[in-house]
């Protein structure tokens, strides 16, 4: 006869332990210190309790990252409407997404990691489901969906990487400001766009702009979709 050989934590201090808190632990420690301040031993500091209690919940970082990231867009995502108007749905979809990547930059990453882990078909579903009530045709629905996800993936976490690349105390306008004085140094004639747009740079807002570009290709799905 075989036996299990994994022992449950003592009781007393690690009772009360339990995947949930672990995992709220974690998110602490990623928003804190980034994903290489989450170790065992910081946790476990953070926990007041031994590795082999939390090893019992989660078995590995692997699994604990997937869990945050997890955890993270699972809030995010909790307070959108399924009767919303698809339109406003997907906005809704995008603007959580991003606003939780801005205030989770690792959770961004972790979602490529594990691209069919419940974090991502959500946020796939979250799109694509509202795609669906518009009536998008069949065979335009992976590259309307694509082109969406792509976009509200990869400018959140842009948008999270740039914010994470400056140190706090860096001055936003200032340093836009002096990109902008470098662009228009630049020959018009040769770069008009660049001239035309560079006062723009300085003071724009992330999350206006992003909501801007959503607009744009959202007009192009349902033109497609009323092309049926």
């Amino acid at each position: 006869m075989t036996t299990d050989t994994k022992t449950a934590p003592a009781k007393g201090r690690g009772e009360a332990l339990s995947k949930e808190r672990i995992v709220a632990a974690a998110i602490a420690l990623l928003d804190a210190e980034g994903e290489a301040g989450l170790t065992f031993r910081a946790l476990s500091a953070r926990l007041s309790t031994g590795a082999g209690a939390i090893y019992w919940h989660v078995a590995d970082k692997t699994e604990l990252m997937t869990a945050a990231s997890n955890a993270v867009m699972a809030r995010a995502l909790k307070g959108i409407e399924a009767e919303t108007d698809p339109r406003a749905g997907i906005r809704a979809v995008a603007l959580a997404v991003f606003d939780a990547i801005e205030a989770h930059p690792w959770a961004g990453i972790q979602l490529f990691r594990d691209p069919a882990g419940s974090a991502m078909v959500e946020i796939i579903e979250g799109i694509g489901g509202r795609l669906l009530a518009l009536n998008v045709p069949g065979e335009s629905l992976f590259d309307a969906g694509s082109a969406l996800l792509n976009y509200v993936l990869g400018v959140a976490g842009q948008n999270a990487a740039n914010a994470r690349g400056h140190p706090a105390e860096v001055d936003r306008e200032g340093f836009l400001k002096a990109v902008a004085d470098r662009w228009i140094e630049r020959d018009p004639a040769r770069y008009p766009f660049v001239h035309k747009v560079a006062a723009r740079l300085a003071d724009h807002d992330d999350r206006a702009q992003f909501l801007a570009g959503l607009d744009l290709i959202l007009a192009g799905v349902v033109a497609l979709a009323e092309t049926r």
